[in-house]
């Protein structure tokens, strides 16, 4: 049995380097979003109150977490809003007369 190389990249979260997993169609994604996640834990470790990385980081998962859920609930709504205007289109498109009727 031969083990396929992994690929791997390299990401930095609080001056900490992490080597990871990742293949390489995902890697630009991936640096993308530790950039993303270092900025809220420099952000949350920048207040001073909490110090311990591992606290750091739960902070900053749930404080994306929470952005992730408001982005969900504002897309919904757009959905719904969407579908609400569709319907009312479609309800108008059928009451009004026909170009041939003229």
């Amino acid at each position: 049995m031969t083990d396929a190389p992994r690929h791997t990249t390299d990401i930095s979260l609080l001056e900490r380097s992490y080597t990871i997993a990742c293949p390489p169609d995902q890697q630009e994604r991936l640096e993308r979003a530790a950039r993303y996640l270092d900025r809220a834990m420099q952000g949350i470790h920048a207040q001073g109150k909490i110090l311990d990385r591992e606290k750091v980081a739960i902070m900053a998962a749930l404080n994306l977490a929470n952005e992730l859920l408001e982005l969900h609930d504002e897309r919904r709504s757009s959905e719904q809003s969407v579908n609400a205007l569709n319907e009312r289109l479609t309800q108008a498109l059928a009451g009004a007369p026909s170009p041939d009727s003229h």
